[in-house]
């Protein structure tokens, strides 16, 4: 049986307006995760959230970020997960968490928020206008917050399940796709079935199992749900761990600081140091690389410390 670790697929309902993804990530989830200390709960709502991103990521026509936050003012301060895609249709996704207090394990995001909003930020990397949209946090699942999003904001149906057992992520996402002009022209009886199709294929999603999300390959998790559909499942996309902090970004964001700010940090610590949340790197710089930073043509510097 083919392994489906650390892939999306997409599929689509033929001759209807449905289309789904299914996604699976192991090592991703545990590369992007293992070095950040997470209690059990929040690290499971963390990946969630991560499965989550790539199959959203996955339905948009962009190569550049796409960026979901959660932001509350209860004792989890910020969930925040990155999801990118390249021209070699790779989804590299990085997360992570800050909080205050202590966190039990078996607390989830929805017992540690208060006056939470989630947005979403869409980067294009080709020069496109980048969209950012928040709404409430409402729901009792990342799965509903997701679908009330995009119903509200985009008006396109969406259902969503996601899984994660604190060692890999999972989720499926399936979408009636709005009636373009052509559409809106067809007959009564078309869009009838149309609507029948979604709800028909809705009701046998909502079926699966988190352990047949996590553990069973695309085609068999479609084959037992959908068996009497007409189903084109289409070649997986990788999915990996990647965290685009560079001594060169480093840089530049320590060099918006200023020359009087960076010597003030200089002289009350001995030395700046800059932590990457994502990976895990520390960025050190001493009294001669600062003076070099805010040099016309900084030379490259610090090298990265990696714990």
């Amino acid at each position: 049986m083919k392994n489906n670790h650390d892939t999306l697929q997409r599929f689509i309902f033929e001759n209807t307006p449905v289309r789904g993804n299914i996604v699976n990530l192991t090592q991703t989830f545990q590369l992007a995760l293992n070095k950040q200390q997470l209690p059990a709960g929040l690290r499971k709502s963390l990946g969630e959230l991560m499965a989550a991103s790539a199959l959203l990521a996955a339905t948009l026509k962009m190569k550049g970020a796409l960026v979901l936050q959660i932001q509350s003012k209860g004792l989890l301060k910020l969930l925040v997960v990155e999801c990118s895609s390249d021209t070699n249709a790779v989804l590299k996704i990085r997360a992570t968490a800050k909080w205050s207090g202590d966190i039990q394990d078996s607390q989830n995001l929805f017992d540690l928020v208060d006056q939470a909003q989630f947005m979403i930020t869409l980067d294009p990397k080709d020069g496109g206008q980048t969209y950012h949209g928040i709404v409430p946090l409402e729901g009792n699942s990342i799965s509903a917050v997701l679908e009330n999003y995009m119903m509200l904001s985009e008006q396109i149906d969406t259902r969503i399940w996601l899984c994660c057992d604190g060692n890999s992520a999972a989720g499926m996402l399936i979408q009636k796709l709005p009636e373009t002009m052509n559409q809106v022209t067809q007959s009564h009886d078309n869009s009838a079935q149309d609507f029948d199709t979604w709800n028909r294929v809705g009701h046998l999603a909502s079926t699966i199992q988190d352990d047949e999300l996590l553990n069973l390959p695309a085609e068999t998790i479609l084959t037992r749900l959908f068996h009497e559909e007409d189903v084109r499942l289409f070649e997986a996309s990788t999915t990996r761990f990647f965290c685009s902090c560079t001594h060169k970004s480093v840089s530049s964001m320590l060099r918006m600081l200023g020359n009087e700010e960076l010597n003030s940090i200089i002289e009350e610590r001995g030395n700046i140091e800059v932590h990457c949340d994502f990976c895990n790197a520390l960025y050190v710089f001493d009294k001669i690389d600062a003076a070099q930073l805010m040099a016309d043509e900084p030379a490259v510097i610090a090298s990265p410390n990696i714990h």
